[in-house]
């Protein structure tokens, strides 16, 4: 399986709390640091429709 490094956001700094994320097989993967057993595959494009709606608020109502 052709993968890249795991990443963290630079936002974490050195808290090992976080979310990191690499590409694999052509997928993007997502898992908490502190429970790496867990990961989620997406599709890049899907992923990145994700972050647009994060950023302007669609999913607000759910932290609140």
């Amino acid at each position: 399986m052709a993968s890249s490094e795991w990443q963290k956001s630079s936002y974490s700094g050195a808290s090992d709390n976080c979310v990191e994320v690499r590409t694999a097989d052509g997928l993007l993967e997502l898992r908490e640091s502190d429970d790496a057993g867990i990961v989620v595959r997406t599709a890049p494009a899907k992923f990145a429709k994700f972050l647009q709606a994060a950023k302007a608020g669609e999913f607000d109502h759910h932290t609140a």
